[in-house]
């Protein structure tokens, strides 16, 4: 007898057949089912999971309000790149890369800016590498030099779709090494780093690994005085998957943006502190003969011409409508306001774990609305646990605050970290603090080193350094 004779619309969803056998894993079920019961399954398999809310390892989006997530809902069958079927879309992306454009001081001229969407700030920063390399390319050929060694430099602390660049597109990433001293990208570092096959240097604002900043003022500066000698023309991509929402609302006077004479494009997250559900991502240039031609595809099967600078064509459009909502609901006093309180609420947090015994924050300051922390140098001496630990007990509360080790050169430090973003509040805060709290008290009690903390112990001797209980 077929299934959907016992799942139909009286069918209580618990009372189901389905409900007593394994979910579709290997092949597609024979029969159909009834709605509310795919529901339920699908659903029933998430309950394990963290709550997002509570998913302080992610930068990406939890809330929106929800006028923002009805209008989302709204367009969720809408695919962007039908721009003949859906016009406005692709003026809303339009007045966004403008909005953006001049919130990053841009000096070009016109009603039109010249920038792209991405699929978060990956693609973004993928359509940022492009373009620079095909510059790079295209000059080396004019002047009748080889352009098979182009190489990218910026910090260890990159993000991982930077080494993914590179790997695809067959560059050299030279990665300029972090130390306990240099914590961010030293500019004369960079710099020396670079030679004539270098298609751009790349700062961070908003480091994944800290949540520092590179210091993009300083590095330009030395890039001027390089260039004016060697006679090349690097220049800078800024990574402001983070930053390019942060900076602009919090740090208004600081130069990191096209006030900068080598800033010649930025990438950032609109799914981020754009504070838009994922899926979104930005690239600005300095202006249009910055963007290499080749990068413009055009098909014409649409129902009209229509021409793309990303790297793939079928998109969603509802995040478009997410962020140029936000841009008139909140305003520049709207996003300050928001992106200020994350970032009260992220530096009580920091002042709170650093005066724990056991803690020591990594950076004495906060800079964006993320730090990390790490388990302090007397105290390792005698723990019996490692913040791996930590992190699977607060876990166990619905929490997910990530513990890793930092980049190669300083990677024998482990930290956790947490990212503040729209959706948290003071009290969630406290209640976060509580439980961190109590997972430490949990691991005190512990009389024997846990299987991380023997591991640890493992890699320590190995170092020549001994602990003992």
């Amino acid at each position: 007898m077929s299934n959907t004779k016992h799942s139909t619309a009286t069918t209580a969803v618990y009372g189901s057949e389905e409900m007593v056998r394994p979910a579709p894993t290997m092949t597609i079920p024979e029969d159909m089912t009834t709605p509310e019961i795919a529901y339920r399954m699908v659903k029933d398999e998430t309950y394990a999971q963290t709550q997002p809310r509570l998913n302080l390892a992610t930068f990406v989006t939890t809330y929106m309000d929800e006028y923002a997530t009805k209008l989302m809902n709204e367009a969720i069958a809408m695919n962007y790149i039908d721009q003949t079927e859906y016009p406005r879309v692709a003026v809303m992306t339009s007045r966004c890369i403008n909005i953006l454009a001049n919130l990053w001081n841009t000096p070009e001229r016109g009603d039109s800016k010249t920038g792209a969407l991405g699929i978060g700030s990956s693609e973004a920063c993928m359509l940022g590498g492009v373009a620079a390399w095909l510059r790079w390319r295209k000059r080396r050929m004019a002047e009748g030099k080889p352009v098979n060694k182009p190489n990218l430099v910026m910090s260890a602390g990159m993000q991982v779709v930077w080494e993914k660049f590179c790997q695809l597109w067959q560059i050299e990433l030279r990665q300029v090494p972090l130390t306990r001293e240099k914590r961010t990208l030293c500019p004369k570092d960079a710099i020396a780093h670079c030679d004539e096959n270098t298609i751009c240097v790349v700062p961070i604002a908003g480091v994944t690994w800290t949540g520092l900043n590179d210091d993009i003022e300083a590095l330009d500066k030395e890039l001027d005085e390089y260039n004016k000698k060697t006679g090349y023309d690097i220049p800078i991509h800024v990574d402001a998957a983070s930053g390019g929402f942060i900076l602009p609302f919090i740090y208004p006077d600081k130069k990191w943006d096209f006030r900068l004479k080598w800033v010649i494009s930025i990438s950032t997250s609109g799914h981020k502190f754009g504070l838009v559900y994922p899926g979104l991502g930005w690239v600005i240039w300095r202006d249009k003969s910055y963007l290499p031609d080749e990068m413009s595809f055009s098909v014409n099967y649409l129902g009209a011409e229509v021409t793309q600078v990303g790297l793939n064509f079928s998109r969603p459009a509802a995040q478009v409508l997410g962020q140029y909502y936000n841009f008139i609901r909140l305003g520049r006093e709207g996003y300050r306001r928001v992106q200020q309180n994350s970032m009260e609420i992220a530096r009580y947090c920091h002042r709170r774990i650093g005066q724990m015994e056991c803690f020591e924050n990594y950076s004495q300051e906060v800079v964006n609305p993320l730090f990390v922390w790490h388990l302090n140098e007397e105290y390792t001496k005698r723990a019996m646990w490692t913040l791996y630990d930590l992190q699977a007990l607060l876990q166990q509360s619905g929490w997910m605050v990530p513990a890793y080790s930092l980049p190669k050169d300083i990677d024998d430090i482990v930290v956790m970290r947490i990212v503040v973003r729209q959706g948290m509040s003071r009290d969630m805060a406290d209640m976060l603090l509580r439980d961190i709290e109590n997972g430490v008290a949990e691991l005190n009690k512990l009389k024997y080193p846990t299987s991380s903390r023997q591991a640890f112990e493992k890699q320590e001797k190995q170092k020549g350094k001994i602990y003992t209980h």
